[in-house]
């Protein structure tokens, strides 16, 4: 008898945004003030077991569910994005996290990354 879980697929979906924001803290704090901008590349992660057709989402409706949180991100000023908060990484897996659960389902993994700056963060659950 074999008691190993169920296996589990994992699909993910990686977008770019480009965005502007300032922020306030105690060290490097002369450039972080000013108002300055990075390219964002994010990855949204699904687990799950595949439907009858094979997918554990359909890649189309992934993407157009990112489509609509990309668009409240790229070429804005992040600052200014409601729910967002201060505009940390961290604060931007958790936001992209709420647009995109009530629509996505198994989503259980968000990564945001600044690849210029070698930045880095993922929430997962």
């Amino acid at each position: 008898m074999n008691n190993a879980p169920a296996a589990q697929h994992e699909l993910s979906q990686r977008f770019f945004f480009e965005a502007a924001h300032t922020l306030r803290r105690t060290v490097e704090t002369e450039g972080s003030r000013r108002v300055h901008g990075h390219t964002y590349e994010a990855e949204v992660t699904v687990r799950g077991t595949p439907d009858a057709a094979g997918m554990v989402i359909d890649l189309a409706l992934l993407r157009a569910a990112i489509a609509r949180v990309r668009e409240q991100l790229d070429h804005h000023f992040l600052d200014e994005v409601a729910d967002l908060g201060i505009p940390t990484l961290e604060n931007l897996c958790s936001f992209i996290r709420a647009q995109l659960a009530p629509t996505v389902p198994g989503l259980c993994a968000v990564m945001i990354e600044r690849r210029a700056s070698g930045d880095r963060c993922a929430l997962r659950w």
